[in-house]
């Protein structure tokens, strides 16, 4: 789904209509392009066109284009009548339904260079949409999202589907030449969108739609009561940052790799148990694990020294919100000092990883490491981690196995649509 031009030429204006659309082609090639019969067929010449046409207007073309109108779908008309003939009333009614509907309609080359010129100039934002995530009303969401950024931007919208992911979709946002490219699902949507970002001038907007949210919260984007519309504003706020990505296994990072416990919370924290209880589902499976953790040895490699240790869980930050707890040994996770954040918990009881927790936490309220000594900490721009045995693997959300891993910062590798100042 993308912003939409109708293309009509009368009989006696095709060739001029030609031209016109041959000079515009970079212009409109950005767009979606609908057409009657005979006005399609004529500009099917122009090899990097991509035209949706309809019937030709004697057979109810023009019906079809008034229909698109009518559906909110079309948002300007360029129209070659003949100026020596009055409409008929079939052309009439569409004349008259762009009024209605408030598009855009040049019916000569000077209204019509206008148009285009005033849309060449509007960037071209691509939103790459999740709509199993979180929840709320995907349909509902989609409409507000095109609704509150549409009018600012040239939209195009990719939906996420079981045979076609978020990654693959952000190629097809890079080959359509993306002024910005929006992630709006959760984590993992947008970790796959951000690493097809990595190292290149795109910037990315979030408007987060997930469960934990754990990105957008570390941004600032999400508001509390309406992160939709408070996300929606950062992006039309057009306030960029260079923050730190990096990569899990090959795998794109924005976020955090969770080793051991947090691994296993999330996959008892099934979608069915997320629906029914939204970030709840979290702490609850936590709880749970707490009693079924296990102590495994684990091998951190850090600039070719091996340091051999009892853990619960490991976690090798490069973001995180204050609520992802077990990612603040520091106190706080910076993500664009260049560094990861390692946190290694060795609790051996429920208590001990209670009393843990509640140490991490105060000390991100305080911004400086806890003393607890259940919770050690580093910071490192690359990291091995070897365990035995071998632990499940949580990154940005999604399990994708278990260790080892070796994770690497890439500093300032992505640019990112955060709050102004």
């Amino acid at each position: 789904m993308s912003v939409t031009i109708a293309l009509i030429a009368s009989d006696t204006q095709k060739d001029n209509f030609l031209a016109f659309v041959r000079r515009y082609q970079p212009v409109l090639s950005r767009y979606r392009l609908i057409a009657t019969g005979g006005t399609g067929e004529l500009l099917s010449s122009l090899n990097d066109l991509d035209i949706h046409c309809y019937v030709s207007g004697h057979q109810g073309g023009d019906v079809q284009l008034g229909a698109e109108i009518v559906g909110g779908n079309v948002r300007a008309v360029l129209y070659w009548r003949d100026p020596a003939r009055q409409p008929d009333p079939t052309a009439a009614l569409l004349l008259r339904l762009c009024d209605l509907h408030d598009v855009a309609l040049a019916t000569n080359v000077a209204t019509a260079e206008l148009i285009l010129e005033g849309l060449a100039r509007m960037r071209q934002a691509h939103l790459i949409f999740n709509p199993v995530s979180g929840q709320g009303n995907a349909d509902e969401d989609l409409a507000l999202i095109q609704g509150l950024l549409g009018p600012h931007y040239n939209l195009k919208v990719h939906v996420t589907t079981p045979e076609i992911g978020a990654a693959e979709l952000v190629q097809q946002a890079i080959a359509d030449e993306a002024d910005l490219v929006v992630a709006s699902g959760g984590d993992g949507t947008v970790s796959a969108v951000a690493g097809g970002l990595l190292g290149r001038d795109i910037p990315l907007g979030v408007i987060p739609r997930g469960t934990a949210n754990a990105f957008g919260l570390a941004l600032g984007v999400s508001g509390p009561v309406t992160p939709i519309r408070a996300a929606c504003r950062v992006i039309l706020g057009g306030h960029t940052q260079a923050v730190d990505a990096a990569r899990c296994n090959g795998r794109p990072m924005v976020l955090l790799a969770g080793i051991g416990f947090e691994a296993e919370t999330v996959e008892k924290a099934s979608r069915e148990f997320k629906d029914q209880w939204g970030a709840l589902a979290y702490l609850m499976a936590g709880w749970s694990q707490l009693s079924e953790q296990e102590l495994f040895h684990a091998q951190l490699i850090v600039d070719g020294e091996s340091y051999p240790m009892e853990a619960g869980a490991i976690t090798v930050a490069n973001a995180a919100p204050p609520t992802s707890i077990l990612a603040q040994g520091m106190g706080e996770v910076v993500f664009d000092d260049g560094l990861l954040d390692v946190t290694i918990a060795t609790a051996e009881t429920k208590f001990q990883a209670v009393t843990a927790m509640l140490s991490a936490f105060g000390a991100t309220l305080m911004r400086q490491g806890t003393t607890n000594p259940n919770i050690s900490h580093v910071r490192t721009n690359r990291i091995r981690i070897v365990a035995e045995p071998p632990q499940k693997v949580v990154l940005d959300g999604e399990l994708i196995g278990t260790t080892p891993i070796e994770v690497e910062c890439l500093p300032k590798a992505l640019t990112v649509l955060v709050p102004g100042s």
